[in-house]
This record gives structure tokens, C-alpha cells and sequence, in this order.
């Protein structure tokens, strides 16, 4: 399975106390190649689970690699702030939805079914997720 790490499930993965950690675990064990995320999302999940040394092991390790360019997605990344300005998105998931546009074979893997079942790709395509069970 090909993916893209949001912050949920970084932390459902990390922390045995998150209620998602099993569904993240089952999640982890059927990827096939790293995760790709991007450092915002890296930066959020270091906050919430209190040690970036467990975020920079995922990276070590080969679970998650970075493969954003904020650089060069900037007119992107800007203009999908304006259209979902009314959600008041955070910045990693903006960079997420562009990084589902650059990569239509990945699925998000993340927590968050509010704000990510709102979401489109490419304005109006669905974005691919996997969400832990309801």
C-alpha cells in the first residue's frame, strides 16, 4: 500500500495510549514502501506526542519520508488556503491535499474524517483515505 502520513496517524502509531493505535498499528503493518508526509505534518505530530526523537526515528527508520516542496507548490498550496479559508484549514493539511494532487495513487492515512471528507483534490475530485473505523 502507497500513503500519505497525516498527523493522526502518526500519533495513533506512536502513542499506545491513543484510542486509533491499533488501527494504526494494522495500518503500519500492510505499507509497502515509506509513507511520504511533508514537515508540517512532522512538526504537528513531534507537538502532540511530546518527543521529536520519536518522529525522527519514523523517518530513520524508513516509515515516513518527507517528499513536499513548499517551494515550489506555493501558488497551489495559497490558493487551496483561500478555498477552504471558511474551514480555517492548518497549514500541514494543505500541504497534504497538494501532495494528494502531486501523488492520485497514494491515500491519505489519517484521523481526521471531518475536515479531510470535506476536502478535494484538483477542486472537486475525492481525496482516497483510510480512516479508522467508526
Amino acid at each position: 500500500m502507497k500513503g500519505i502520513a497525516d498527523t493522526g496517524f502518526l500519533v495513533a502509531f506512536a502513542n499506545r495510549s491513543d484510542a486509533h493505535h491499533p488501527w494504526a498499528l494494522d495500518v503500519a503493518g500492510s505499507v509497502t514502501e515509506p509513507l511520504l508526509t511533508c514537515e508540517a505534518v512532522l512538526a504537528e505530530a513531534a507537538f502532540h506526542i511530546g518527543d521529536a526523537s520519536v518522529v525522527l526515528a519514523m523517518v530513520e527508520s524508513g516509515m515516513v519520508a518527507v517528499d513536499f516542496d513548499l517551494e515550489g507548490n506555493i501558488p497551489q498550496v495559497a490558493s487551496l488556503a483561500r478555498r477552504y479559508a471558511d474551514r480555517r484549514p492548518d497549514f500541514a493539511d494543505l500541504c497534504l491535499i497538494r501532495m494528494s494532487e502531486l501523488h492520485p495513487r497514494h491515500s491519505v492515512l489519517t484521523t481526521d474524517r471531518g475536515d479531510f471528507g470535506v476536502y478535494r483534490r484538483n477542486k472537486r475530485d475525492v481525496i482516497p483515505l483510510i480512516l479508522p473505523p467508526e
